[in-house]
């Protein structure tokens, strides 16, 4: 059974640095926001919620094949015209 997510926590960048051990658990729970000059800067999550949001999640066929715009009316047929003269 997964352990339920907590509000992400904040922290300041003195206080990251400070406790740097403590954010490192803490992630292991939920996301742990650092901010600078009070606004949020970066975000530190454990390597299992990582490796979940950065897998890939099937091919790009597979993609396209699933895409709404399939079978929509766009036309897709390549143009032909001939390349322009540029002078090097």
């Amino acid at each position: 059974m997964p352990v339920p997510k907590k509000k992400p926590e904040t922290w300041t960048v003195a206080d990251a640095k400070a406790r740097f051990s403590e954010v490192i658990d803490r992630a292991q729970i939920g996301p742990q926001i650092i901010t600078r000059n009070g606004k949020p800067r970066a975000v530190i999550v454990s390597q299992a919620e990582w490796e979940q949001k950065t897998s890939r999640k099937g091919t790009l066929a597979e993609f396209l094949l699933a895409s709404p715009l399939r079978r929509a009316d766009i036309d897709m047929e390549r143009q032909r015209d001939k390349p322009r003269d540029i002078a090097l």
